[in-house]
């Protein structure tokens, strides 16, 4: 999810540990609890500040270790250790348990969303990515708004973030029970598909649909249980050549590769007698566009000249960004 939601669900989580009577009768334990989930529903994300180093960095590593099992484990105690130096008064053992359910609540939830997490780490480092929920979903969002405004208004904190939770996981179930429409309504669609992923959009019904079969990639929207194909392209397999071979040694095509599982490619010629090795990801076509791509250009001596990962909506920008990665 995004650091809003995440934000709001760390609030959301504090008023609901007042019904922890440790916790109510103590308003330090109280304060001291409130930031424990505040603080825990925002530390797995640390790992944003990688997007300071490079996209490369940032692709490969993101929702990675700092959303494993042994994260969950270590940002409460961690959090905890230092908020018990601020709040001596708070129980330790409360506000521990506390800041480890918001620590794991947030891996939690980063489940449902197309991006996934490591959440398996050290056991796979395979994305689990159920893919319901948008990064962003508004109406979780807007759930969430509401009942602290009514804490706010007076309202019971426990009784309210209680419904509220319960109205939540029906929307889950219901976002499980549409994808599985959509995904049915692909099959009648295609009818030899041997992957598919369906992902959400802001769109309560719409759905980005890309799935293979044995010979084509099919792109797509769905509305319901309509599929609309936009794009049908016949599966080559990338050429094993020297040229290829080193540019996907290059950091930004492998990280591409450890994160995209659906993808074709494109090799030109420049002008300039360098060769470009294209990569584009499947799943997030936009307005005709496929704005997340990787890009490396090869010279005759396989030396890598420039590359580059990440979000371009226009070709302009991608060639500026290349600029910039060859004058690093």
């Amino acid at each position: 999810m995004d650091s809003g939601t995440h934000l709001v669900m760390g609030v959301a989580l504090g008023g609901l540990a007042l019904a922890d009577p440790v916790v109510a009768n103590n308003t330090m334990g109280f304060a001291a609890v409130m930031a424990g989930t505040i603080i825990g529903s925002q530390a797995p994300d640390v790992d944003t500040v990688l997007k300071l180093r490079n996209n490369a960095i940032y692709i490969r590593h993101h929702r990675g270790i700092t959303h494993s099992i042994p994260a969950v484990l270590l940002w409460p105690i961690a959090i905890t250790a230092l908020l018990s130096l601020i709040f001596q008064e708070a129980d330790i053992l409360h506000l521990w348990l506390w800041t480890f359910l918001a620590v794991f609540l947030h891996v939690f939830v980063d489940i449902f969303n197309a991006y996934g997490t490591q959440a398996l780490r050290p056991f796979s480092k395979k994305w689990v990515a159920l893919g319901v929920i948008n990064t962003f979903d508004p109406i979780i969002f807007g759930i969430h708004c509401i009942g602290i405004l009514l804490w706010a208004f007076g309202f019971n904190p426990v009784n309210t973030f209680s419904i509220m939770y319960l109205i939540i996981i029906g929307y889950y179930i219901l976002r499980f029970v549409l994808q599985a429409a959509v995904k049915r309504a692909v099959h009648h669609t295609i009818q030899d598909e041997d992957y598919v992923i369906v992902a959400p959009t802001m769109r309560f019904f719409n759905w980005r649909v890309a799935a293979k079969s044995k010979t084509h990639y099919y792109v797509g929207r769905a509305y319901g249980r309509t599929v609309n194909i936009y794009d049908k392209f016949e599966i080559h397999p990338l050429p094993k050549t020297p040229i290829v071979e080193r540019a996907l040694e290059d950091s930004n095509l492998s990280a591409f590769l450890s994160f995209s599982p659906l993808y074709r490619w494109e090799i030109s010629e420049l002008e300039n007698g360098l060769t470009e090795v294209r990569l584009i990801d499947l799943r997030y076509r936009s307005n005709d566009h496929y704005p997340f791509v990787a890009v490396a250009h090869i010279d005759e001596e396989l030396n890598v000249i420039n590359s580059y990962t990440g979000w371009i909506f226009s070709e302009d920008k991608l060639q500026q960004k290349l600029q910039i990665g060859a004058s690093d």
